[in-house]
């Protein structure tokens, strides 16, 4: 693999712990870690108010940029649960280490609670449409898929390290 692409990529629903896991993943790789999200509220201001004041157009577009620019670098990436939408995100993934982190409704009501995500204001039955109408280009994408409803986050990344490393 070229040293200019991205280690490993996670994707998957809105508060499934990709965050949190990519974190774990990059620390025992020794490499930076990169949230596509972090990146755009760092350069642009926090999401809800891209929303609010843009609207979504105008976050994706931000959101493509920030994939486009952090797949480019020797990182564990993460992508915000919608970035798979866009078509070119799409075909800059063929060819990189895809993980697909899920979770089940349950375990992620209190996840979700904090009002953070514009398109979760219906609370968990906007969270399930998005993920129904999302799963299947996550499952397109994903060469390894971990459910994280009841799994501690250090052997899910422990699980991608395993996955990661060479025959």
């Amino acid at each position: 693999m070229s040293d200019d692409r991205a280690i490993v990529v996670l994707i998957g629903a809105p508060a499934a712990g990709k965050t949190r896991t990519g974190k774990r993943v990059a620390k025992a790789l020794g490499v930076p870690f990169l949230d596509t999200d972090a990146l755009v509220v760092a350069q642009h201001g926090p999401i809800a108010d891209l929303f609010e004041q843009h609207g979504e157009p105008h976050f994706r577009a931000l959101e493509r940029a920030a994939v486009a620019d952090a797949l480019r670098q020797r990182a564990v990436v993460t992508l915000g649960g919608g970035a798979v939408l866009d078509p070119h995100t799409r075909a800059d993934l063929a060819g990189l280490p895809v993980v697909q982190l899920t979770v089940r409704a349950e375990g992620v009501e209190d996840r979700i609670r904090d009002g953070k995500r514009p398109l979760l204001k219906g609370g968990i039955e906007a969270w399930q449409r998005l993920v129904d109408e999302r799963r299947p280009l996550y499952d397109s994408l994903a060469g390894l898929t971990l459910d994280t409803t009841r799994v501690p986050l250090d052997r899910v990344a422990a699980r991608i390290l395993d996955w990661l490393e060479p025959a």
